[in-house]
């Protein structure tokens, strides 16, 4: 599928809600680090809203932060983190509804109530949605309390469970609270004006078609909006463009040069050729994204060490806003 033209692709910053998810291991934490990073440099006001077990945000944006739980907790200038529980959510809905949050919580911690509900199939999902919808409200004098927020969902099979579930509910439960409260749940993900999902993919052969599989399921099937793709960890050029060719150079040259403390010509060029095979690879993985999805795609460039230090997230967070692309 060529990528469309007139895909509408404006800034990340301009929404209210970011879902972020793609396969495991692409980096979809990092990039919902990266985004909160980016809007709070831009002087918004953040929430990043993890729904993983073990949390890492609040890490990536300060290694001292203490360990992340249900109540919001500042990590930046501007940033806050969260991990929803969905036992704590659904506590705190009956609280709001009835008025008997604590009798909730003392309920909830039953084993017996918790297997049962463990048993149950999409309440989880619906309620941890439920949450985001509730900060995505929030107001402090009359504003939002967070100009973005940013949820760090699971991966992509779980998080197309995540996502799928209002619109059962709604099919199902003709009236009452619960259908009341998940119409307006759908109404934010599905609003393309607040709402975006940000699939986050590697120039590998899985993600790759794992990516293709969740846009479109998106598009066709939830009709949540999606207008570009991460492909993170994407191999830069080896060579200075005036030799693009110095592999073959190196592999020219007489095996008795020395180069110094250097390996020789033909280690040099089997090093150099690996680094171009590499670098072709994640290539037309790139493309291959961009033809399939039809959407364009920003690239995040490949760290050999790693993030080390939010110098690192923040040079990440700037290629993040840079303008999407058909293919490198």
């Amino acid at each position: 599928m060529p990528v469309d033209p007139a895909t509408e692709v404006g800034s990340l910053l301009d929404r209210r809600l970011i879902i972020v998810t793609g396969k495991g291991g692409t980096g979809k934490t990092t990039v919902s680090a990266c985004l909160a990073l980016a809007a709070a440099q831009r002087g918004q006001r953040v929430l990043v809203a993890e729904i993983a077990r073990s949390p890492q945000v609040a890490r990536l944006l300060d290694p001292n932060a203490p360990e992340v739980g249900y109540e919001a907790q500042r990590v930046g200038p501007g940033i806050h983190v969260m991990r929803i529980d969905p036992f704590a959510a659904l506590a705190e809905f009956i609280g709001l509804q009835v008025g008997l949050r604590q009798v909730a919580e003392r309920v909830l911690r039953s084993r017996g109530f918790r297997q049962l509900m463990e048993a149950s199939p999409g309440w989880r999902e619906l309620i941890t949605l439920g949450k985001v919808w509730h900060m995505e409200q929030m107001r402090e004098d009359g504003e939002p309390l967070y100009d973005l927020i940013v949820v760090d969902a699971p991966a992509t099979g779980h998080g197309i469970a995540l996502l799928e579930v209002p619109r059962v509910v709604v099919s199902a439960v003709r009236a009452g609270p619960l259908r009341h409260h998940t119409e307006r749940v759908e109404a934010l993900i599905e609003d393309a004006s607040r709402t975006l999902l940000l699939p986050v993919a590697r120039a590998e052969d899985l993600p790759a078609r794992e990516t293709a599989q969740l846009v479109h399921r998106v598009r066709d099937q939830l009709a949540l909006h999606v207008d570009r793709v991460v492909v993170n960890a994407v191999h830069e050029p080896p060579f200075p463009p005036a030799l693009g060719d110095l592999d073959e150079r190196l592999a020219r040259l007489p095996q008795g040069d020395a180069f110094g403390a250097l390996p020789g010509p033909a280690t040099l060029a089997t090093c150099g050729r690996h680094l171009r095979a590499r670098y072709e690879l994640n290539r037309g993985y790139v493309a291959q994204i961009a033809q399939t999805t039809g959407l364009p795609v920003v690239c995040l460039p490949y760290l050999r060490d790693g993030l080390r230090d939010l110098h690192d997230v923040s040079g990440l967070a700037a290629s993040l806003l840079a303008a999407p692309g058909a293919a490198p």
